[in-house]
């Protein structure tokens, strides 16, 4: 792709290239982490020090003949292997993508912070390894992995787009911007601290604490069980070490404040019928919203099956693509406004607003 001569549409093909990449990175790292493949390769960047699987193949076979069901099986290993081939070619097309940028003369700043992130990223996954599946560490690589595909569609936003501006209703969608940024910038909190949460239970495996729904424990909300939230949420501690109550509280936590995002997505949704332009958006939040219950409560009442579980995390990765694509398409809504009361006439009803770069 290097060899193509850059141009201004490639650049953005190749943006929304990575988003999708980026996107199914996330699900493979879910999958990765649930199919308890983390430590498939329990050394970094290789494989027992070697470059794929086979050239480790008798370190994998004396591991497996150990441990046949433990943490390093040659199914695991190829598992955790090629989600380092993966994620080093998502990170080779954003140095590419940086190249390009900085051809094109276009702005640097979104791209070199997504350079920086993505080499932040691969610490990161370093450290997963390292550290033996240490609970931050990998909460924070999976958030991390959420801030790299908002970087990436805040970048699709530098485009050409045409919006409709009713021109009698411009006034009142000026009004409206601030309400609906209020709205998006609650939800999007929300969403973050959720996912947070959400990594937490997974990664301290706090899933099936609770095995009822709506009710946690032998018929109760708010099970006796559930009495170390200090230990729930003691945040450097190695893996296993949460006895059975801190894991009720963990997942007791996430939970409770599913309700809230409920909320705070739900008030959003209702903020964006007035806006016509994010129509498509506001359905994608709905149908993404939904699954994200749906996937919730299968994740309980299931047993944590695991197409269930990736679904779940491939939700909440949907969650913010589509909540950053509504703040990039409302400031071109905003930026259309303010060129619309601009023209003395007012009789402009479609405004082209020229590469709004975020």
């Amino acid at each position: 792709m290097n060899w193509l001569k850059p141009t201004p549409a490639a650049l953005h093909k190749l943006t929304y290239l990575l988003v999708f990449l980026t996107f199914d990175l996330i699900l493979f790292g879910a999958f990765t982490r649930l199919t308890d493949s983390g430590l498939g390769c329990p050394d970094w960047p290789g494989c027992y020090a070697s470059a794929t699987p086979l050239g480790a193949a008798a370190h994998i076979d004396a591991a497996q003949t150990l441990m046949p069901t433990g943490p390093v099986t040659h199914t695991k290993a190829w598992i955790e292997m090629l989600h380092r081939y993966f994620a080093s070619a998502v990170g080779a097309l954003i140095v590419l993508r940086l190249i390009w940028t900085v051809q094109l003369k276009q702005k640097l700043t979104l791209p070199i912070i997504t350079f920086l992130w993505v080499c932040l990223q691969g610490v990161f996954g370093a450290f997963t390894v390292t550290m033996k599946l240490q609970p931050l560490i990998v909460t924070l690589h999976l958030l991390g992995g959420m801030v790299l595909l908002m970087l990436l569609v805040l970048q699709t936003s530098a485009r050409t787009e045409l919006v409709e501006v009713p021109a009698q209703n411009a006034h009142p969608q000026a009004q409206c911007e601030r309400a609906l940024r209020w709205f998006l910038v609650c939800a999007f909190a929300c969403v973050w601290l959720q996912i947070f949460f959400g990594a937490w239970v997974s990664t301290n495996y706090a899933v099936l604490a609770c095995n009822e729904f709506p009710t946690c424990l032998n018929g109760a909300w708010l099970p006796a069980s559930a009495s170390d939230w200090h230990q729930g949420f003691t945040l450097w501690r190695e893996l296993g070490t949460a006895a059975l109550p801190a894991l009720t509280a963990i997942h007791l936590t996430h939970r409770i404040f599913a309700v809230i995002v409920l909320v705070a997505i739900t008030g959003l949704i209702m903020q964006l019928k007035q806006y016509p332009a994010l129509r498509k958006l506001k359905r994608w939040l709905m149908i993404i919203l939904t699954l994200q219950i749906i996937t919730g409560i299968s994740n309980v009442v299931l047993g944590w099956p695991l197409l269930a579980a990736v679904m779940h995390t491939g939700g909440a990765a949907g969650l913010v693509l589509v909540l950053t694509r509504i703040w990039t398409k409302s400031t071109v809504q905003a930026e259309s406004v303010k060129a619309l009361h601009s023209t003395p006439s007012g009789s402009v009803r479609t405004v082209k607003t020229a590469k709004i770069e975020r």
